[in-house]
């Protein structure tokens, strides 16, 4: 069965859908439950509407954009660390070398 033959449901599955909402949850909690999916959803409209104004806004060149362009200056570059030199690096003296340790012995090796 293909998802293009089920359609759109109609009337007697709408009713058959809102006696089991009602089966479950009560008369008294439906209220209750449109009442918070309504607020959840407005939530996240304003949410998401939030973050498209904020992506327009990246998009969209502020005012006088040729003036600040002139004005602001590349970053500046950071210069490289200086090589290390193993001579004069005293960590490796201040820490013992790791020991490597055999694995345990196992009753499947005797």
């Amino acid at each position: 069965m293909s998802l293009a033959a089920i359609g759109t449901p109609g009337a007697p599955e709408i009713i058959l859908i809102i006696f089991v909402l009602v089966l479950l949850f009560g008369a008294k909690k439906l209220p209750e439950l449109a009442r918070g999916s309504g607020r959840a959803l407005r939530i996240f409209k304003s949410e998401t509407k939030g973050l498209i104004d904020d992506d327009d806004d990246d998009v969209r060149p502020p005012s006088g954009s040729t003036s600040t362009q002139a004005q602001i200056s590349p970053p500046p570059t950071a210069s490289p660390p200086p090589p290390l030199n193993p001579a004069m690096d005293n960590t490796a003296a201040a820490s013992p070398p790791a020991q490597v340790l055999p694995p345990p012995d196992t009753e499947r090796d005797r």
